[in-house]
């Protein structure tokens, strides 16, 4: 049986998955959250399938051995490689969730016709969101564009200012996104961005889907309807690198809201 008062456990190759926890802790403010930033092998978005799932395998034994209730996959290209492996490992032990099919099924229930998704080359590459939301509508018209730059730009703080503008102009003006109603943010980085996209369309009644905010109220669905809300106020969260920077901790701030105190945990593989 799992442990209401255990800790939500979140990882990420870098500190998008921030976005993600800010999220959920504004959903579940009493909750404590255990993060895992694999800075030292960030991004995920050009590794192998097989590179990932060996990460994402031994962060997932680290947070199943911190005994957390439930695991949240904050990065799409771990997501769509390696939800099905983590799944395995936890079985009993916790409840595991991507930020892929949450998104999905948010995106069918809206009804929209014509959707757009942007994220990394690894993400896109494997097409899950096209796959996923055409199984179970394949009426909607699904593009998708890799857009490489829009991660280690934000990762690097470079948002909201000339550079971002230009570089989100010159994918969002790919013709493939002429009628979309509706744009996933496919990269939990792209979150940060999400009000210059919004400036591009803005002309256009189309819908930004930020997928932390949706992962964040599913999140919340899910500990209620199993019962699992801790019962204590404020909850104490945990914060662990691959690798430490000065400029990552800094960055932190603009991810979560705040500074954190960041615990540096490493991990090789062989």
């Amino acid at each position: 049986m799992i442990d209401s008062e255990k800790s939500i456990g979140i990882f990420d190759s870098g500190i998008g998955g921030l976005t993600v926890a800010n999220a959920v802790l504004r959903e579940l403010p009493n909750e404590n959250l255990i993060y895992f930033g694999d800075t030292a092998h960030l991004p995920y978005g050009d590794k192998s399938p097989e590179t990932i799932q060996f990460f994402s395998k031994t962060i997932g034994e680290f947070l199943l051995f911190k005994d957390c209730k439930l695991i949240i996959i904050a990065c799409n290209t771990a997501s769509s490689v390696a939800y099905e492996l983590l799944q395995e490992m936890a079985i009993d032990k916790a409840i595991v969730v991507d930020v892929i099919n949450p998104v999905v099924d948010y995106t069918i229930n809206k009804g929209f016709k014509k959707v757009g998704i942007i994220g990394t080359q690894g993400t896109i590459n494997t097409g899950a969101y096209q796959k996923k939301i055409n199984e179970k509508n394949p009426n909607i018209d699904v593009v998708s564009l890799a857009t490489p730059l829009l991660a280690p730009m934000i990762e690097s703080g470079f948002s909201n200012g000339q550079i971002s503008k230009l570089v989100i102009e010159e994918y969002l003006k790919n013709p493939m996104f002429i009628g979309i109603d509706a744009l996933i943010l496919g990269c939990t980085h792209y979150p940060l961005i999400k009000k210059e996209v919004e400036e591009f369309f803005h002309n256009n009644k189309i819908e930004i889907l930020a997928t932390n905010e949706i992962i964040g109220q599913h999140v919340k669905k899910i500990i209620e309807e199993k019962n699992l809300n801790r019962k204590g106020s404020g909850g104490k969260h945990k914060f662990y690198v691959s690798d430490y920077t000065e400029n990552f901790a800094k960055a932190t701030k603009l991810f979560y809201g705040e500074s954190v105190d960041l615990v540096k945990l490493q991990i090789t593989k062989e």
